[in-house]
């Protein structure tokens, strides 16, 4: 009679941990940075129609790399979330740090107990209401570990390289033009190509609008922020101005 065949936990979380890895690598990556107005995200997405960056509530946005599927199936889970817990309690009830607390239960136990993990990071950030709060940008991994990050945080394929070039380069209190441009340039530091507005999702947690802080940004903001002209008529692409 032939013996079972037998795994250790502790290699089958290794196992499932290079998994999860492996499938966040091959995705574009992602950086959230701290500016003087906000928050801002950028990330690589030649994609109109699905979003890596969403609004979750009225001062809280939501990041994924890795499947789209599976973080469109998080931010999802995560606007009910709020939508009910603000509704039940009080809007100011519904916290960044309640949400990613959620999202670490919920890829902890699909790590934990399920055949396959998620292939995906998630970022819950929140803007403070003025300059002097404490804006909070939550880094939730594969397996439900949170990371509190400061100032500015980077997910996916690229993330170690990205992170080495914001220390060197992130100063606090940027004007989001600089940030917009620090942004993008650290998308491209490990690329041998260059990003254009049309390859690029920028969002930003802008304090100064009223209630609803989240806004994307244009091709024709993008373009201005570079200095560069908005191109001719023939050549924009369909449903653009």
């Amino acid at each position: 009679m032939p013996l079972p065949y037998y795994v250790s936990p502790e290699q089958m979380m290794k196992d499932k941990a290079e998994y999860a890895r492996k499938g966040i690598a091959r995705g574009r990556s992602l950086v959230a940075l701290e500016c003087l107005d906000g928050i801002l995200l950028v990330a690589e997405n030649p994609s109109t129609l699905l979003h890596k960056i969403s609004e979750i509530y009225d001062r809280i946005a939501f990041a994924g790399v890795g499947k789209y599927n599976e973080f469109e199936n998080l931010r999802i889970a995560g606007v009910r979330h709020a939508d009910l817990r603000g509704y039940s309690y009080h809007r100011e009830d519904v916290t960044a740090k309640a949400l990613a607390n959620a999202y670490s239960q919920a890829l902890g136990n699909i790590f934990t107990e399920g055949l396959k993990p998620f292939e995906v990071e998630v970022l819950v950030v929140e803007v403070a209401d003025d300059a002097n709060g404490k804006n909070e940008m939550y880094h939730v991994l594969y397996d439900g570990s949170i990371e509190d990050e400061r100032n500015y945080a980077a997910m996916g394929g690229q993330a170690e390289e990205i992170r080495r070039f914001l220390k060197e380069h992130y100063r606090e209190g940027i004007p989001l033009a600089e940030a917009v441009r620090l942004g993008i340039r650290s998308l491209t530091v490990t690329q041998n190509k260059t990003l254009t507005e049309r390859d690029l999702e920028v969002a930003v947690l802008d304090r100064k609008r009223e209630r609803r802080k989240f806004r994307r940004l244009s091709n024709g903001e993008l373009r201005a922020i570079f200095g560069r002209p908005d191109p001719p008529e023939g050549d924009r692409p369909m449903g653009t101005s």
